[in-house]
Parts: structure tokens; sequence; C-alpha cells
């Protein structure tokens, strides 16, 4: 497999957590890059920083790198290959995935170091 690149999203993130049956927020919508996910407990959101939620459980603060892609279905282990890498670096992570491609959510505070840690094992980074 080629190696892979990413590139890092301007904008920081919160990831909210709200009850299952509560509706999605209009605002959320303004968000460039939005993520919904809904089980039978809870409704998780993640959306840019600057919009105001309303959660009572919200962790602000996250970073965003998006695998170039689009990837095919029949490629393996990106995930897990990209989620070791910063494990090994003791980065925690949030993994989102899409149709085309792969999203990894570091915390702000960690991004330098993610990035560090992804290009010593071979990716590209593209930083803003």
């Amino acid at each position: 497999m080629p190696p892979l690149t990413l590139t890092i999203l301007h904008e920081p993130f919160t990831i909210h957590r709200l009850p299952p049956e509560s509706t999605i927020p209009d605002v959320l919508y303004r968000s460039r890059f939005f993520s919904i996910t809904r089980s039978d407990e809870e409704l998780s959101l993640v959306c840019e920083s600057t919009l105001t939620i309303p959660s009572s459980t919200q962790e602000p603060g996250w970073r965003a790198l998006r695998v170039l892609g689009p990837l095919d279905f029949a490629l393996t282990g990106i995930l897990a290959r990209l989620a070791t890498t910063l494990a090994d670096a003791d980065i925690s992570l949030f993994a989102l995935s899409t149709y085309d491609t792969d999203y990894l959510l570091v915390r702000e505070n960690s991004l330098d170091e993610a990035v560090r840690a992804l290009e010593v094992a071979g990716y590209g980074v593209r930083k803003y």
C-alpha cells in the first residue's frame, strides 16, 4: 500500500454527548464538518468549537486529521495502523469514518506530538 497522507483541518472541534432521545440542534448544520451518531445509549455530536450546542457533557479542544482519500473498501488495517502509531506515542484519539475516508481527532495540546509520531511512522501530514 502506498504511504498515506493526512491533512489537518483548520478549526478546533468539540465532542458532545446528549441523551439518545435528544433532537439534533439546527446550529450543528452550520459546521463545515460535523458528525452525528445516535445509539440506544447516547447522541454524540462532533462540530466546530465555535458553535454553541446545548449539551451538559462536552469535550472541547480537539483537532482533526483527515486521511486523504477516497480509500478503497478493499484496503484493510488503515485505521488500526494509524491508531497504533498514536497509541505507541501515548496519544488518545477519537476516530470517525465516512464513506470515503477516516478522520482522527486528537487533543489540541497533543497535535504537534501526533504529527511527529505519524511522520516518523512514514505518513505524510499536510499542515494547513
